[in-house]
């Protein structure tokens, strides 16, 4: 019998009652591993409410406690963290080592909300005027909401409740469709870690039920990973109803590599960073830019590129996984063509790829394109595969202007031996996340996800300080007490609680 996902609300795992279900399929085949609900009006009606009930409590915990209840949480990740991956590779199609990687970020951004009170603190100045002192304080916002891709089922849901319910709100959680199995997971082991029964919700479905977050009044913020015409949409529906909204959107990431580079480094980093985990990540690198000689490395590069061969999760030697869906693949492969049509060397092809044993599976080879221009498709989209597109320039100077003039900001790297030449690059570069010998310059969650221009729709990143900013609202005090106020007497005494 087809497993059907539940729905978590008040605390509880309960079945929906909707009319309406979709089927989550294995990447690799094809195959039907489970059926999920639509949730109806009432349902989503039901969660927020339950939020908003909880949320009244829930704030009036002391930080501490909130704090605590996160190191448990991050106790029993770790504990259960081989067992997350596979179940993330099984929904996703994800090879072990990506998914291992998928589950280890999500938790160093639990670590990060364990250290919820020091993100808390306000600011103080004595005597701002006479005898007048002036404070603020960090307070929670209330019911936030969460809408998360199939690409990252762990982290990016990590990304966003442990730190709003750490900061004292209450979330609702909308993972996508196509792969549930692994937010329900971490709603299950976060109620076993302590939560308090309504502090996260976890509902599904498609737009409908995006739309009905979007517009409740109840809701106050709004967290988004996706694409660019979804993350615009959310963004502005979402400000629309008055609401705090992040919204992370589409990418193209440049590498640009200088003459001086290491050859070495650079092929072996440049493989795995547009290859790994099939390209279905917003900072993979899906543009090299060649400045100068180093352009007669392409040859070698594609040699580099043949050598990784896709294949099911747990399968040693294969080097990522299948694509998320047929239509995920059809579209790639559509941009492929488009490519070859508009006049690009396609140096690779992997459009034909087959992986033995699996034939119905999403499967798409490593894809290296040279001589693009930055009028083509395969230039201008974001292909969201294992596909390079090369471009070649004689200067940094060239290379600087061409990645600032496209729309996305998301992430870029330098690959140089020189120390002025990376600080130019990383000065000058309008990109908000900037790697120097680092393919994909994603920070740890002491700082925060930066990205800039079309990849992002806000003003406050994810995790890290700026999302304590996100899930927070500042009330700053200003205060007088008289000194003729102060009672005397031989009967003044202290009272204890």
């Amino acid at each position: 019998m087809t497993q059907l996902v539940p729905l978590f609300i008040g605390g509880e795992f309960c079945q929906s009652n909707s009319d309406e279900w979709l089927e989550v399929t294995n990447p690799a085949n094809n195959a039907v591993i489970a059926e999920l609900p639509c949730a109806t009006n009432d349902e989503m009606e039901r969660a927020i409410q339950n939020a908003h009930d909880t949320f009244l409590t829930w704030k009036e915990v002391a930080v501490s406690e909130r704090a605590r209840l996160m190191l448990r949480y991050q106790h029993l990740l770790k504990e259960h963290h081989d067992d997350l991956a596979e179940l993330l590779s099984k929904e996703t199609g994800k090879t072990t080592v990506d998914a291992k990687g998928d589950v280890w970020r999500g938790i160093e951004v639990v670590e990060q909300a364990t250290n919820i009170a020091s993100n808390m603190m306000g600011e103080t100045v004595e005597n701002v005027a006479t005898d007048i002192d002036s404070y603020s304080l960090i307070q929670p916002l209330g019911v936030c909401c969460g809408i998360t891709p199939f690409n990252f089922p762990a982290m990016i849901p990590l990304w966003m409740f442990p730190l709003a319910i750490a900061a004292g709100n209450t979330f609702v959680l909308k993972p996508s469709e196509q792969v549930p199995l692994t937010a329900m997971r971490l709603a299950e082991l976060f109620e076993q870690a302590g939560a308090p029964k309504g502090v996260l919700q976890v509902v599904h479905g498609g737009k409908p039920q995006v739309d009905y977050l979007l517009a409740h009044p109840t809701i106050k913020a709004v967290s988004f990973v996706g694409s660019v015409p979804v993350a615009q949409y959310i963004y502005q529906t979402g400000t629309s109803h008055n609401k705090r909204v992040q919204a992370f959107a589409g990418a193209k990431n440049h590498m640009v590599i200088m003459p001086d580079a290491n050859k070495n480094q650079v092929l072996s980093n440049l493989v795995g960073a547009s290859v790994g985990a099939a390209g279905q990540r917003c900072m993979a690198i899906s543009v090299a830019v060649f400045v100068g000689s180093s352009k007669e490395w392409i040859g070698e590069l594609a040699g580099e590129m043949a050598k990784v061969t896709p294949g099911a999760w747990n399968d040693d030697n294969a080097g990522y996984g299948p694509l998320i869906s047929k239509q995920a693949k059809a579209r790639v492969v559509a941009l492929i063509d488009e490519g070859k049509a508009q006049g690009a060397k396609c140096e690779l092809d992997g459009s034909q790829c087959e992986v033995d044993g699996m034939p119905d599976g999403n499967w798409l080879g490593p894809t290296l394109f040279s001589g693009v221009t930055t009028d083509m498709s395969i230039y201008q989209q974001e292909i969201f595969g294992p596909v390079l597109v090369c471009l070649e320039v004689e200067t940094l100077e060239e290379a600087i202007a061409l990645i600032n003039k496209n729309p996305y900001g998301n992430g870029t790297s330098i690959f140089t031996a020189n120390g002025a030449a990376a600080r130019k690059y990383q000065h000058e570069i309008q990109v908000g996340q900037v790697g120097i010998n680092v393919p994909i310059p994603v920070p740890l969650p002491f700082f925060s996800f930066t990205g800039w221009r079309g990849s992002f729709y806000g003003d406050l990143h994810a995790y890290g300080k700026q999302a304590v900013r996100f899930y927070t609202e500042t009330k700053t005090v200003t205060a007088r007490w008289f000194d003729g106020d102060i009672p005397t007497g031989p009967n003044m005494t202290i009272q204890l609680r």
